[in-house]
Protein backbone atom coordinates (compact mmCIF):
# COMPACT_ATOMS: atom_id res chain seq x y z
CA UNK A 1 0.00 0.00 0.00
CA UNK A 2 1.36 3.41 -1.01
CA UNK A 3 1.34 6.26 1.49
CA UNK A 4 1.95 9.73 0.05
CA UNK A 5 3.59 12.18 2.44
CA UNK A 6 4.61 14.70 -0.21
CA UNK A 7 5.16 14.90 -3.94
CA UNK A 8 8.74 13.68 -3.51
CA UNK A 9 8.52 11.33 -0.54
CA UNK A 10 6.76 8.00 -1.03
CA UNK A 11 6.37 5.66 1.93
CA UNK A 12 5.45 2.00 1.47
CA UNK A 13 4.32 -0.68 3.88
CA UNK A 14 7.38 -1.89 5.85
CA UNK A 15 9.41 -4.67 4.25
CA UNK A 16 11.59 -6.26 6.91
CA UNK A 17 15.05 -7.63 6.25
CA UNK A 18 14.21 -11.31 6.56
CA UNK A 19 13.97 -11.33 2.75
CA UNK A 20 17.72 -10.64 2.74
CA UNK A 21 18.65 -13.14 5.46
CA UNK A 22 22.24 -11.83 5.73
CA UNK A 23 23.90 -8.51 6.56
CA UNK A 24 27.43 -8.34 5.15
CA UNK A 25 28.97 -5.19 6.65
CA UNK A 26 29.19 -4.30 10.34
CA UNK A 27 31.62 -3.55 13.15
CA UNK A 28 30.58 -5.85 16.00
CA UNK A 29 33.85 -7.32 17.29
CA UNK A 30 34.48 -5.50 20.57
CA UNK A 31 37.26 -2.98 20.97
CA UNK A 32 39.25 -3.46 17.76
CA UNK A 33 38.01 -0.58 15.59
CA UNK A 34 35.52 2.30 15.73
CA UNK A 35 32.57 -0.05 16.18
CA UNK A 36 31.35 -1.84 19.29
CA UNK A 37 33.50 -0.98 22.34
CA UNK A 38 32.58 -4.01 24.46
CA UNK A 39 30.79 -7.37 24.44
CA UNK A 40 27.65 -5.98 26.07
CA UNK A 41 27.20 -3.51 23.22
CA UNK A 42 27.97 -6.21 20.66
CA UNK A 43 25.23 -8.48 21.99
CA UNK A 44 22.76 -5.57 22.07
CA UNK A 45 23.55 -4.73 18.46
CA UNK A 46 23.17 -8.34 17.35
CA UNK A 47 19.79 -8.51 19.10
CA UNK A 48 18.76 -5.40 17.19
CA UNK A 49 19.78 -7.03 13.91
CA UNK A 50 17.80 -10.12 14.84
CA UNK A 51 14.77 -7.96 15.56
CA UNK A 52 15.05 -6.43 12.09
CA UNK A 53 14.71 -9.87 10.53
CA UNK A 54 18.31 -10.87 9.87
CA UNK A 55 19.21 -14.53 10.38
CA UNK A 56 22.93 -14.04 9.87
CA UNK A 57 25.51 -11.28 10.16
CA UNK A 58 28.95 -11.17 8.58
CA UNK A 59 30.89 -8.66 10.64
CA UNK A 60 33.75 -6.82 8.96
CA UNK A 61 36.22 -4.94 11.18
CA UNK A 62 38.38 -2.26 9.63
CA UNK A 63 41.87 -3.26 8.56
CA UNK A 64 43.86 -0.05 8.00
CA UNK A 65 47.64 0.17 8.17
CA UNK A 66 47.64 3.58 9.89
CA UNK A 67 44.74 3.16 12.32
CA UNK A 68 43.41 -0.36 12.80
CA UNK A 69 46.22 -2.87 12.53
CA UNK A 70 43.91 -5.85 12.77
CA UNK A 71 45.20 -9.25 11.70
CA UNK A 72 43.09 -12.23 10.69
CA UNK A 73 44.00 -13.85 14.01
CA UNK A 74 42.73 -10.86 16.01
CA UNK A 75 39.46 -10.80 14.06
CA UNK A 76 38.86 -14.55 14.28
CA UNK A 77 39.61 -14.56 18.01
CA UNK A 78 36.99 -11.85 18.42
CA UNK A 79 34.53 -13.91 16.37
CA UNK A 80 35.08 -16.91 18.63
CA UNK A 81 34.41 -14.80 21.71
CA UNK A 82 31.15 -13.46 20.27
CA UNK A 83 29.96 -16.93 19.31
CA UNK A 84 30.67 -18.15 22.82
CA UNK A 85 28.68 -15.32 24.36
CA UNK A 86 25.75 -15.85 21.97
CA UNK A 87 25.70 -19.49 23.04
CA UNK A 88 25.78 -18.57 26.73
CA UNK A 89 22.86 -16.18 26.23
CA UNK A 90 21.00 -18.66 23.99
CA UNK A 91 20.75 -16.16 21.11
CA UNK A 92 20.09 -17.93 17.84
CA UNK A 93 21.98 -15.71 15.41
CA UNK A 94 24.55 -17.01 12.95
CA UNK A 95 27.68 -14.86 12.79
CA UNK A 96 30.74 -14.97 10.58
CA UNK A 97 33.63 -12.54 10.14
CA UNK A 98 35.54 -11.11 7.21
CA UNK A 99 37.12 -7.63 7.10
CA UNK A 100 36.79 -4.23 5.50
CA UNK A 101 40.18 -3.68 3.90
CA UNK A 102 41.34 -0.13 3.28
CA UNK A 103 43.04 0.04 -0.11
CA UNK A 104 46.41 1.74 0.21
CA UNK A 105 50.06 0.99 -0.58
CA UNK A 106 50.46 -1.41 2.34
CA UNK A 107 47.36 -3.37 1.35
CA UNK A 108 48.57 -3.63 -2.24
CA UNK A 109 51.89 -5.08 -1.09
CA UNK A 110 50.08 -7.91 0.69
CA UNK A 111 48.21 -9.12 -2.41
CA UNK A 112 49.46 -12.57 -3.33
CA UNK A 113 51.45 -12.83 -0.09
CA UNK A 114 48.70 -12.85 2.53
CA UNK A 115 45.39 -14.71 2.62
CA UNK A 116 42.67 -12.14 3.19
CA UNK A 117 39.47 -12.78 5.13
CA UNK A 118 36.55 -13.24 2.77
CA UNK A 119 32.88 -14.18 2.91
CA UNK A 120 30.58 -16.24 0.72
CA UNK A 121 32.05 -17.10 -2.68
CA UNK A 122 35.48 -15.59 -1.92
CA UNK A 123 34.11 -12.05 -1.77
CA UNK A 124 36.53 -9.48 -0.35
CA UNK A 125 35.15 -6.21 1.06
CA UNK A 126 37.30 -3.15 0.37
CA UNK A 127 37.00 0.56 1.01
CA UNK A 128 38.72 3.68 -0.29
CA UNK A 129 39.77 7.05 1.04
CA UNK A 130 36.87 9.52 1.02
CA UNK A 131 39.24 12.11 -0.49
CA UNK A 132 40.25 10.36 -3.71
CA UNK A 133 40.63 6.95 -5.30
CA UNK A 134 44.10 5.43 -5.67
CA UNK A 135 45.59 6.31 -9.05
CA UNK A 136 46.14 2.60 -9.73
CA UNK A 137 42.77 1.41 -8.40
CA UNK A 138 42.00 -0.71 -11.44
CA UNK A 139 45.43 -2.37 -11.26
CA UNK A 140 44.83 -3.27 -7.61
CA UNK A 141 41.40 -4.66 -8.43
CA UNK A 142 42.88 -6.74 -11.25
CA UNK A 143 45.59 -8.11 -8.94
CA UNK A 144 42.94 -9.20 -6.45
CA UNK A 145 40.92 -10.84 -9.19
CA UNK A 146 43.98 -12.71 -10.43
CA UNK A 147 44.28 -14.15 -6.90
CA UNK A 148 40.70 -15.41 -7.16
CA UNK A 149 38.99 -12.73 -5.08
CA UNK A 150 35.64 -11.22 -6.01
CA UNK A 151 35.94 -7.55 -5.12
CA UNK A 152 33.08 -5.87 -3.26
CA UNK A 153 33.39 -2.09 -2.90
CA UNK A 154 31.93 -0.82 0.37
CA UNK A 155 29.56 2.17 0.29
CA UNK A 156 30.49 3.45 -3.21
CA UNK A 157 27.76 6.07 -2.94
CA UNK A 158 29.80 7.85 -0.26
CA UNK A 159 32.75 8.56 -2.57
CA UNK A 160 32.00 12.03 -3.90
CA UNK A 161 34.68 11.76 -6.60
CA UNK A 162 32.86 8.94 -8.42
CA UNK A 163 30.41 9.67 -11.23
CA UNK A 164 27.83 7.28 -12.65
CA UNK A 165 30.25 6.61 -15.49
CA UNK A 166 32.87 5.57 -12.91
CA UNK A 167 30.44 3.19 -11.25
CA UNK A 168 29.59 1.69 -14.63
CA UNK A 169 33.27 1.11 -15.36
CA UNK A 170 33.77 -0.52 -11.95
CA UNK A 171 30.84 -2.86 -12.54
CA UNK A 172 32.08 -3.65 -16.05
CA UNK A 173 35.43 -4.62 -14.50
CA UNK A 174 33.70 -7.12 -12.25
CA UNK A 175 33.48 -5.06 -9.07
CA UNK A 176 30.36 -5.63 -6.98
CA UNK A 177 28.86 -2.57 -5.29
CA UNK A 178 27.63 -2.62 -1.67
CA UNK A 179 25.52 0.34 -0.58
CA UNK A 180 24.72 1.26 3.03
CA UNK A 181 21.22 1.12 4.46
CA UNK A 182 21.48 4.58 5.97
CA UNK A 183 22.29 6.12 2.59
CA UNK A 184 18.68 5.38 1.60
CA UNK A 185 17.32 7.72 4.26
CA UNK A 186 19.80 10.56 3.71
CA UNK A 187 21.77 9.91 6.91
CA UNK A 188 25.08 10.96 5.33
CA UNK A 189 23.74 13.71 3.04
CA UNK A 190 20.97 14.38 0.50
CA UNK A 191 23.55 14.07 -2.27
CA UNK A 192 24.54 10.59 -1.12
CA UNK A 193 20.86 9.64 -0.85
CA UNK A 194 20.33 10.66 -4.47
CA UNK A 195 23.42 8.78 -5.65
CA UNK A 196 22.14 5.69 -3.88
CA UNK A 197 18.79 5.94 -5.62
CA UNK A 198 20.56 6.41 -8.95
CA UNK A 199 22.67 3.29 -8.40
CA UNK A 200 19.58 1.26 -7.49
CA UNK A 201 17.70 2.58 -10.53
CA UNK A 202 20.67 1.63 -12.74
CA UNK A 203 20.58 -1.92 -11.31
CA UNK A 204 24.23 -1.69 -10.24
CA UNK A 205 23.86 -2.74 -6.60
CA UNK A 206 24.83 -6.30 -5.68
CA UNK A 207 24.86 -6.04 -1.87
CA UNK A 208 23.38 -3.85 0.82
CA UNK A 209 24.95 -3.63 4.27
CA UNK A 210 24.22 -2.01 7.59
CA UNK A 211 27.77 -0.71 8.20
CA UNK A 212 26.53 -0.74 11.79
CA UNK A 213 28.93 0.80 14.29
CA UNK A 214 26.66 1.67 17.22
CA UNK A 215 23.16 1.66 18.67
CA UNK A 216 22.34 5.01 17.07
CA UNK A 217 22.81 3.35 13.66
CA UNK A 218 20.82 0.28 14.70
CA UNK A 219 17.83 2.34 15.76
CA UNK A 220 17.57 3.97 12.33
CA UNK A 221 17.32 0.89 10.12
CA UNK A 222 13.56 0.48 10.57
CA UNK A 223 13.13 3.81 8.77
CA UNK A 224 14.61 2.17 5.68
CA UNK A 225 11.93 -0.49 5.54
CA UNK A 226 9.25 1.83 4.15
CA UNK A 227 11.43 3.50 1.53
CA UNK A 228 10.68 2.98 -2.15
CA UNK A 229 14.41 2.66 -2.90
CA UNK A 230 14.65 -0.39 -0.61
CA UNK A 231 11.57 -1.98 -2.17
CA UNK A 232 12.97 -1.32 -5.64
CA UNK A 233 16.31 -2.82 -4.64
CA UNK A 234 14.65 -5.91 -3.19
CA UNK A 235 12.84 -6.37 -6.50
CA UNK A 236 16.05 -6.05 -8.51
CA UNK A 237 17.72 -9.00 -10.16
CA UNK A 238 21.21 -8.43 -8.73
CA UNK A 239 20.95 -8.37 -4.94
CA UNK A 240 23.03 -11.23 -3.51
CA UNK A 241 22.67 -11.00 0.30
CA UNK A 242 20.27 -13.92 0.49
CA UNK A 243 22.71 -16.22 -1.33
CA UNK A 244 25.16 -16.14 1.59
Amino acid sequence: MLKWFSKKKIELDPLDFSVLKTDIHSHFIPGIDDGSPDMETTISLIKEMQGLGFKKVITTPHVMSDFYKNSSDIILKGLTDIRSELKVQNINMEIEAAAEYYIDYDFEQKIGKEKFLTFGDNYILVELSFMEAPKNLFDIIFKLQLEGYKVVLAHPERYAFFTMDDYEELVNRGVLLQINWLSIIGYYSPQIEQKTKDLIAADMVSFIGSDCHNMNHAELYKKCQTKKAWHDLNNSSKLLNNTL
